[in-house]
């Protein structure tokens, strides 16, 4: 599945590139709000950040987007369901650095300074480094904080062009289970909220 959507990705940047009118390349910065949900917890979100550069191919209405930043997401645990079946309250904590590169399909429409766009396609997020701090009563859990070195998404959004300025608002579905754990599963998910100037 991830290979289709891949393949697919690349041979419409492909045909966008080769079809080309436009070619824009900006920067970003913003926040997100993620949390990863998780079967065996329940958890809250937290708030990271968001630094990179973004590229833009495409025609009158239609456009490839590949990006790639630097980003901060983690979680937040505040109980699990032990072995027993039974809810404990305990915190713990999951930080995550990650190099995140989406490639969006989207279209545009409205004025050359002023327009409005919606865009979607999938994300690849390399893990660079992770750091977790967890309640002592964890440890009746089994190898649940041990992570993979990637993991892979879905992003949907809008966002608005203003002159040079642009906003972004999108959600991150996550489709890989970052855990390596056989028995416990966790997703991460986050709203993501830039600001990028396009500087070509």
């Amino acid at each position: 599945m991830k290979k289709l959507i891949f393949s697919i990705v690349f041979l419409t940047v492909g045909w966008a590139t080769s079809h080309a009118q436009t070619f824009n390349l900006g920067i970003k910065a913003g926040v997100n709000l993620a949390k990863m949900n998780a079967d065996f917890a329940s958890e809250e979100n937290r708030l990271g950040y968001q630094v990179g550069a973004w590229a833009r191919i495409g025609g009158a209405s239609f456009y490839v987007q590949p990006e790639a930043y630097i980003g901060s997401k983690g979680n937040k645990f505040i109980s699990f369901t032990n072995n027993s079946n039974t809810e404990v309250a305990a915190e713990g904590k999951v930080k995550f650095t990650t190099l995140d590169i989406p490639v969006l399909l989207g279209t545009k429409f409205g004025a050359k300074n002023l327009n409005f766009r919606l865009m979607a396609g999938p994300v690849l997020s390399l893990i660079l480094d992770d750091s977790s701090t967890f309640n002592s009563a964890y440890q009746q859990a089994t190898d649940f904080n041990n992570y993979k070195n990637q993991a892979f998404g879905l992003q949907a959004g809008a966002g608005v062009d203003v002159g040079a300025i642009s906003v972004d608002l999108r959600y991150e579905a996550g489709l890989t289970n970052i855990s390596k754990s056989e028995k416990y599963k966790q997703n991460p998910n986050l709203f993501q909220l830039s600001l990028g100037f396009k500087i070509l």
